[in-house]
């Protein structure tokens, strides 16, 4: 894409979140059309968001790491998106419902980053990521059909558009995690004290960590490295629930505790 590509396709992205409106389809003239693409554009839509006051960016979302998830989305690979401070809250979010377009809640593991990744040691694999995870956290990730039909919009624009996300509550962070069983760790939600579903870690790429080597290569393919301090959520072990106004959310795994949201 070229530089006045990037930008138009960003500036569309990023008034259509702010505004809270439903996207359409970008032309054809600058919508990215590969994930290389879409990681640029959506680069400098984060940078707009920023500009325009979401906050500084503090972690990553991983999406599509589960086949429940890939079958639901039919979208084959994972991508990645980032988070803004101002979406991210610790246990429990009281959320408005007219804040967001069309919001659902996905289920997650999320890891915080003691030591950075750098670029030069990629290829990563989950035995060389293991060391630099601090603490290990449950996690609840909303987000936000910000489109007029998200099954018809096309995977580079919805990667550049973070990948849905919206918002993320993130648990106590587990920092005595070496010897949790990661892979076979049941996550439960439910929704309004009703089950929703349940799902294992090892959904995830069949291991957490496997996701999170996955993202530390990607960036290294785009010259950009994990950091100490920041957060990755690592997917969704059961397929995105869209949620109403009154919903009551909440995520239990045991040995990571839980974490809730409510829609007003």
């Amino acid at each position: 894409m070229t530089p006045d590509a990037i930008e138009q396709a960003a500036t569309i992205i990023a008034e259509n979140r702010l505004n809270g409106t439903r996207l359409g389809s970008i032309d054809e003239a600058i919508r990215p059309v590969d994930l290389h693409d879409a990681y640029a554009v959506q680069e400098r839509h984060n940078e707009i968001l920023a500009e325009r006051g979401m906050g500084k960016l503090v972690g990553y979302k991983i999406g599509c790491t589960t086949p429940v998830m890939q079958e639901y989305m039919n979208i084959h690979e994972p991508a990645f998106g980032e988070v803004f401070d101002s979406m991210v809250f610790r246990d429990h979010a009281e959320l408005k419902r007219d804040d967001f377009v069309e919001p659902g809640v996905e289920t997650e593991i999320a890891v915080t980053l003691a030591h950075d990744l750098p670029s030069s040691n990629a290829p990563y694999t989950r035995e060389s990521v293991r060391d630099a995870v601090g603490a290990v956290m449950i996690s609840i990730e909303l987000v936000d059909a910000r489109y007029r039909d998200y099954r018809e919009l096309d995977t580079p624009t919805m990667a550049a558009d973070n990948f849905f996300n919206a918002a993320v509550v993130l648990g106590a962070p587990v920092k005595d995690w070496q010897d949790f069983d990661l892979a076979g760790a049941e996550a439960t939600i439910e929704l309004n004290g009703t089950e929703l579903g349940r799902g294992f870690g090892s959904l995830i790429m069949g291991h957490p960590l496997e996701a999170l080597a996955w993202l530390a290569n990607r960036l290294s393919e785009r010259g950009r490295h994990l950091k100490a301090g920041e957060f990755v959520t690592l997917g969704s072990v059961i397929p995105t629930h869209w949620v109403s106004r009154g919903d009551h959310i909440n995520h239990e795994i045991p040995g990571l505790g839980s974490v809730s949201i409510r829609l007003a």
